[in-house]
Formats: structure tokens, sequence, C-alpha cells
């Protein structure tokens, strides 16, 4: 778990996540405040300002316990043949943002951290995120070098996450009057993906 300033009391901490969880269940974070929070653990806000040092660390802070969720929620898929594990992490990415919108949400609505400790852990975390893509693409079609493997996994997801913010928004349409299904396309654009990397020569 990533930790408050070094002898921040971890308690609190944990109290101050466990609040943050239980808000942004229901609610999205720009309802959240810096004044409602301390009322919900029972401190003064100037409690968390000198643990935290400001609210947007605080709120830096539920984004890195975000990661870590997503990153659990993946972790059983690493042995898994290429195609299947791909296919898995979207349906789970998928999965995650649909049972947790309002934390998911917060993670591209909020700005991440931009320096130090915190940009660290949540680049250490995503970096991860993606490599497993590449891994998996790479195992895939041995033929891709790692730079392209490295551009081809960030435009993939980039094509994953798009299907999932309009499957979350109801933006994707109808066929035959029902709506489009997020899981269905997902496949899809798998499928189509991964069936064009086994074609690509050793020379491309």
């Amino acid at each position: 778990m990533a930790r408050p300033r070094q002898h921040a009391p971890e308690a609190l901490h944990a109290q101050v996540m466990a609040a943050c969880d239980a808000w942004l269940r229901d609610n999205p974070v720009h309802t959240l405040s810096l004044r409602s929070l301390a009322r919900d653990v029972g401190c003064a806000p100037s409690t968390l300002l000198k643990l935290y040092g400001s609210f947007s660390n605080l709120l830096q802070y539920v984004n890195i316990e975000t990661l870590d969720r997503m990153g659990a929620a993946v972790s059983w898929l690493e042995d898994a043949d290429p195609e299947p594990q791909l296919k898995a992490l979207a349906t789970a990415y998928w999965q995650f943002a649909q049972h947790e919108p309002h934390r998911w949400q917060m993670l591209f609505e909020y700005p991440l951290a931009d320096e130090g400790e915190l940009d660290e852990r949540q680049s250490h975390i995503i970096d991860a995120l993606f490599l497993r893509v590449e891994s998996a693409l790479k195992a895939h079609q041995p033929a891709l070098d790692d730079a392209t493997a490295r551009r081809m996994a960030r435009t993939l997801w980039g094509s994953v996450h798009g299907l999932v913010q309009l499957g979350l928004n109801d933006r994707l349409g109808y066929w035959q009057g029902q709506p489009m299904e997020v899981g269905e396309l997902l496949d899809q654009l798998l499928s189509m993906t991964l069936n064009g990397l086994r074609y690509l020569s050793d020379d491309s």
C-alpha cells in the first residue's frame, strides 16, 4: 500500500481510503470535499492536510488504490495463452468499469500525479498493465519487436478503453432494437487484431 508522508498514521490513512471507497460506490469524485471527508472519518480538515499535504494528493492515493485493484483483478491471467489472456484482460477492464464506475472515471477525469513518489507508484502500476498486453502480443506473434509491441499495446488498449467508455455512456448504438454489447465488440476487436498479427512477416 502506498503510504502518505513518512510518519503519517496508517490507521487514519486506512480510514480515509475506506471513506473514499464508500463515497465512490455511489457518487462521482467531484461531489467529494475535504470537509465532508474529514467529517466522515472524525477529524478536522487540517489534520488531513497535514497528513497528505493537499486534497489533490489525497485523491492520488485513491487513484493508486484503484490501479492496484485493477491489477489484482487480472493477476490470475499471467499464465494464460495470449488470445484468451488478452480477451480476459479486456473483459476484466470492462467489468471493473461497470462495477466501480466512479473509481474508474476518476482515473481519467482527475489528473494523475506528475512528480515524486506518487507519480513513480502510479507509473509503475500502469507500465505493468501495459507490459502484460505487450508480452501477450509478442507471445502471440514472436516477429514483433519491442518497439512495435509497445506501440501496438497502447493502440489496442486505447481501442478497448474507447469501447468501454462508450459502453458506460450508452453511446454504442443499437442493433435490432437492442443496445450493442460491449463484450461482443471487445471480442471482435481482439479477434481481428490477433488474426491480423498471425500473418505478420518477419521483415514487416
